[in-house]
């Protein structure tokens, strides 16, 4: 794992730079509660961003798709990829438009990917992606055969160029904003779950990590 508190000339925040988390073990949490990250890279002179499902194990991403994928072919020839998520975690509403601003924690991951080709590494890549949507759904599904094996290209990102941005709190006015009579403070923010929904050919009882399905708690 790389050093925690060392950010690289790439990764070092330089706006709102006390906002910067640079350890590890903070930067996973996040990572580990997001369910989408957002690939951005550059193919042929145009920039793309791409919303894709993705797994952590250690200190790699694993980021899957289809093999006909054109992000995941171009990204394995050794492109630069950057790497983000966002978690949301409230609206700032400050007595100026100016000082509004929303609570979040994001991180950013810079790198170089490549394809997983050993068989049983990417069959756990795919585990590690299912788990960490829903953990405890891979032992109970069909796993994928040969075919859909081969229709699905994995990519490993190492997390070795990383940071992560957090804003939380009330709103900062400017001294001369609090005599203005408005409304301010924090709309908080959370990912709510319902009630499962059966398929219509379903019939049996949601297991346990349906019925009380949660995502990992903030620490």
């Amino acid at each position: 794992m790389p050093d925690n508190n060392a950010p690289s000339p790439r990764t070092k925040l330089v706006r709102e730079p006390q906002r910067a988390v640079y350890d590890r073990q903070q930067i996973d949490a996040i990572l580990d509660e997001a369910f989408i990250c957002h690939v951005g890279f550059v193919a042929d002179g145009q920039p793309f961003v791409i919303p894709t499902g993705f797994g952590r194990s250690g200190d790699h991403l694993y980021i899957h798709g289809s093999a006909a994928s054109r992000m995941l072919r171009t990204l394995d020839q050794g492109i630069p990829v950057c790497v983000t998520v966002t978690l949301l975690d409230g609206l700032v509403l400050a007595r100026s438009i100016f000082n509004h601003s929303m609570n979040y924690r994001s991180v950013v991951v810079l790198g170089t990917a490549r394809i997983v080709s050993d068989p049983a590494e990417k069959l756990e890549a795919l585990r590690l992606l299912s788990e960490h949507i829903l953990p405890g759904r891979w032992a109970e599904s069909r796993f994928p055969n040969e075919k859909e094996l081969k229709a699905t290209t994995v990519l490993k990102l190492p997390i070795s160029e990383a940071s992560a941005k957090v804003r939380s709190g009330p709103p900062i006015d400017d001294d001369e904003d609090y005599s203005f009579d408005t409304w301010a403070g924090v709309i908080p923010l959370t990912t709510a779950v319902g009630a499962p929904i059966p398929e219509e050919r379903c019939h049996r009882e949601p297991p346990s990590y349906v019925a009380h399905y949660a995502r990992p708690k903030r620490s």
